[in-house]
């Protein structure tokens, strides 16, 4: 009888002991896949963090659903990039996620932040700065001149589309002037001020895990360096040559790594451009003979095949979030290297 109560009291210990250490990790909640894939790598060994925006769904039209928000409610860690990306979780993560952590990466130190470029499509864009990606470190990213448009150019292009800037205010995304690019994991070293930021966070937020956390991030913010290298020497070849996007998400990598991009299709993609934005563009594609023009996943490709037609442009597709791959650790150098391999493949004579 007393072996009995003995074991009894044995197991009772035990499963006492189970769920308090499958609760030692906080929960944690990723907004969008390449910052999703950040944080899992972070992560790796000590919990898996939950995603918000999955699958193919862009956070430029995503709307919450109740699975969502039940992850935001559970959160103790909510990381996303910003109020100018992730417009949709605004107010859930006041209503839902008060108690919660929230990291807003946009604010993560060391992180290089970009102006939104205004107008989208082939404005006259100032690329003069690019010595600063690599200064003194890769002979592969020396600089690049753009030809400027004429200013009776740029200024017709100023007004062209007033009515698709003016959805896109009321779609909520504060791009107005003074106004950042949201894309701001394009560029590795702006991942590694974010994983940076995600790792102090965390290693506070769990400092029972906080030496695997740190290990991890040391680990990511090395193979972040060499992916750095390996992406500056797939794009070197073609870096001078010009290339059109489905819209103008590429800004840090081209800021990085000296790529040409000519212009965008539209503004922002979730409102379409008109018949007039199409004519100009095609025109413009063939004005420029630009090389390649590039759809992305998420959003209507008939569009590329409509500007296209009639020029020597071929087609490709660019995925900057990630939307074909799978969630994971692996995903942020997949999509990084994806980009690179697709621009090289298509701008490639």
């Amino acid at each position: 009888m007393k072996s009995s109560v003995i074991a009894l009291l044995a197991t009772s210990v035990a499963l006492t002991f189970l769920p308090q250490a499958a609760m030692a990790a906080p929960k944690v909640v990723a907004s969008i896949k390449p910052v999703h894939s950040l944080v899992a790598a972070i992560m790796e060994g000590v919990e898996t963090p939950d995603l918000i925006v999955e699958g193919a769904a862009s956070p430029h039209t995503y709307t919450l659903r109740p699975s969502d928000a039940r992850k935001l409610q559970d959160a103790n860690v909510v990381f996303w990039v910003g109020h100018g990306l992730e417009a949709f979780l605004e107010k859930p993560l006041e209503a839902l996620s008060s108690d919660a952590k929230v990291v807003e990466l946009e604010d993560a130190s060391g992180l290089e932040v970009l102006p939104f470029r205004e107008g989208g499509a082939f404005e006259a864009h100032d690329h003069g700065d690019h010595d600063h990606a690599h200064e003194g470190e890769q002979a592969g990213h020396d600089d690049h001149d753009h030809a400027a448009e004429s200013a009776e150019e740029a200024h017709a292009h100023e007004h062209e589309d007033e009515d698709q800037e003016h959805a896109h205010e009321e779609a909520g995304h504060d791009h107005e002037h003074g106004g950042n690019d949201m894309h701001m994991w394009l560029d590795p070293m702006n991942a590694k001020a974010m994983a940076s930021e995600i790792a102090r966070v965390l290693e506070e937020a769990d400092p029972e895990n906080a030496a695997t956390y740190a290990t991890n991030a040391e680990a990511l913010l090395a193979s972040l360096d060499a992916l750095d290298k390996e992406i500056a020497e797939t794009v070197a070849p073609i870096k001078d040559k010009p290339f059109v996007v489905f819209h103008d998400a590429y800004q840090y990598f081209e800021h990085r790594y000296g790529v040409r991009v000519a212009g965008s299709i539209t503004v922002s993609p979730e409102v379409m451009p008109g018949a007039d934005r199409v004519s100009q563009i095609h025109a413009k594609i063939k004005e420029l003979n630009a090389a390649c023009v590039f759809a992305e996943p998420q959003f209507e490709p008939k569009l590329i095949a409509v500007v296209t037609e009639g020029t020597d442009a071929k087609s490709g597709v660019l995925d900057p979030e990630a939307g074909a791959l799978t969630a994971g650790p692996q995903l942020y150098p997949d999509m990084m290297r994806a980009i690179a391999t697709s621009l090289k493949d298509c701008l490639s004579d």
